[in-house]
């Protein structure tokens, strides 16, 4: 019995963890889905342009945080030390900058809001008008 409740709850901690991450965009964004490859290109900070030509923000949340990493593997299917990684290299190359960080999921919404462009990832979207899904296909 015992062996029997051990793997039971060593199966239960492989599965993996669900965090429904959603990308959002800023309402003057055109463009309702995009590509795998362009997200995370666009996170990556490598795509600074929309398909329009305008200008691409990108904002993440902290590495710790749950969603981040749910963003990092469910959405992007890379890991978030790698995102990471590609940041650093921009920055300390002095050829890019890193994203922008929020501390919260509200204070995400509010910044893809009010800045054109934007682009961040949030758990579920409220009713704001402001900010719109993107697909990620």
């Amino acid at each position: 019995m015992r062996w029997l409740l051990r793997t039971f709850f060593l199966l239960f901690l492989s599965l993996p963890v669900v965090h429904a991450v959603e990308v959002i965009a800023n309402g003057s964004v055109a463009e309702r889905q995009v590509t795998v490859s362009t997200a995370r290109a666009m996170f990556a900070m490598r795509q600074t342009q929309w398909a329009d030509g305008s200008p691409v923000r990108v904002f993440i949340l902290p590495d710790h945080h749950p969603l981040h990493s749910g963003l990092c593997k469910e959405v992007l299917s890379i890991y978030p030390y790698q995102l990471r990684q590609s940041w650093d290299r921009l920055v300390y190359s002095g050829t890019g900058q890193a994203p922008v960080e929020v501390a919260t999921e509200e204070e995400m919404i509010a910044r893809v809001a009010a800045t054109p462009g934007a682009i961040g990832y949030i758990r579920k979207v409220n009713n704001n008008e402001s900010v719109r899904t993107i697909t990620v296909r």
